[in-house]
């Protein structure tokens, strides 16, 4: 059985491989033990941490295969997005010029460095086991995440945002990067994304250029790059996009990918999930295929289950089920289904 849990520290070689095996671009997954040593005790502070509003709380989530001991997977919630230092991303917006004695009024897509979408709540750090991907455990791995927000929703914001990975070839070259950044910085994609990873992106954005970029200056190559998917990163976009989160106007600071919004309020699975009380039998007549978790903090648990739901009536587990979920008879637990 596959379970979604917070990360202990006894987790750090595990992850470490998984960071060695995740996309590049996802810099909150860095291959360094110190680095990712420091975001495991920071996520274990924030599941002991008793918050009343969102804060500077990250927690950290990986995804155990029980049978054989084995990490799979890993996600995280940043509670507030730039709670520390600025939250740098590119805003795409057009910019128009007009002259009254021609009368022409043009309008031009421009780039412009900005901290916009400070003080949202964040998801990052999704990476999955390529055996495990397009399967119900990658909608585990990411959307159990959302309904841990919906047990604590007084620790996030009133939105949430996640950058996709954007476009880089098989070699790890981005164009936009190569037509852009690299002219402030000298550094290859991949080189400028672990440093974003083992520091964090401002020292990065700060030498960035003050001013718009008008985007039909760039080469072509780079434009075509703007809001565009890495084939690896598709399932995370596909999964939260169909939890309502759409794209805006932000991109990706390094690479243009991407950045999928929504109110969290409107998030499927936060406002469509449900609540039941445990009751454990030895069999199940399943109809159906649900993601199931309990609703508590540091013991936080979600799993994928096939169930007998019926609304308002008690929920049947079995014992494997209620001991993965570490609930017994009588207790809550919140699910949604696949």
């Amino acid at each position: 059985m596959l379970v979604l849990r917070p990360v202990e520290i006894t987790d750090l070689p595990q992850l470490q491989q998984l960071a060695r095996d995740s996309l590049v671009g996802v810099t909150s997954l860095p291959d360094d033990s110190e680095r990712l040593r420091e975001k495991i005790a920071a996520s274990c502070a924030s599941f002991d941490r008793d918050a009343s509003a969102h804060g500077p709380e990250s927690y950290f989530f990986v995804l155990e295969d029980l049978d054989n001991q084995r990490l799979v997977g890993c996600s995280e919630i940043v509670s507030t997005a730039g709670f520390d230092e600025p939250f740098y991303s590119l805003r795409n917006r057009h910019f128009t010029s007009a002259s009254r004695e021609l009368n022409i009024e043009h309008g031009v897509p421009a780039l412009s460095l900005c901290h916009d979408l400070n003080d949202h709540t964040l998801l990052r750090g999704f990476h999955i086991d390529a055996a495990l991907e397009r399967t119900p455990f990658s909608e585990l791995l990411s959307r159990a995440r959302l309904l841990f927000i919906a047990a604590h929703s007084q620790r996030f914001a009133e939105a949430v945002i996640t950058e996709i990975v954007g476009y880089s070839d098989a070699d790890g070259n981005s164009p936009f990067w190569d037509a852009l950044g690299k002219h402030f910085f000298d550094l290859p994609y991949v080189e400028a994304e672990r440093l974003c990873g083992l520091q964090s992106r401002r020292f990065l954005a700060e030498l960035m250029p003050q001013y718009p970029i008008y985007v039909p200056m760039l080469p072509l190559a780079a434009q075509e790059c703007i809001g565009r998917i890495h084939p690896d990163g598709q399932e995370a976009f596909d999964i939260l996009q169909r939890e309502g989160f759409e794209t805006n106007s932000y991109i990706d600071l390094f690479d243009a990918g991407p950045t999928l919004y929504a109110r969290t309020a409107n998030i499927r699975s936060i406002t469509h999930s449900q609540t039941a009380q445990v009751h454990s039998q030895p069999q199940i007549d399943a109809r159906g295929r649900y993601l199931l978790s309990n609703d508590a903090l540091h013991g936080y648990r979600a799993i994928v289950a096939e169930l007998d739901y019926q609304p308002g009536q008690p929920l049947a587990l079995t014992p494997a089920m209620c001991a993965a979920l570490h609930v017994s008879e009588g207790s809550p637990i919140r699910l949604i289904a696949l």
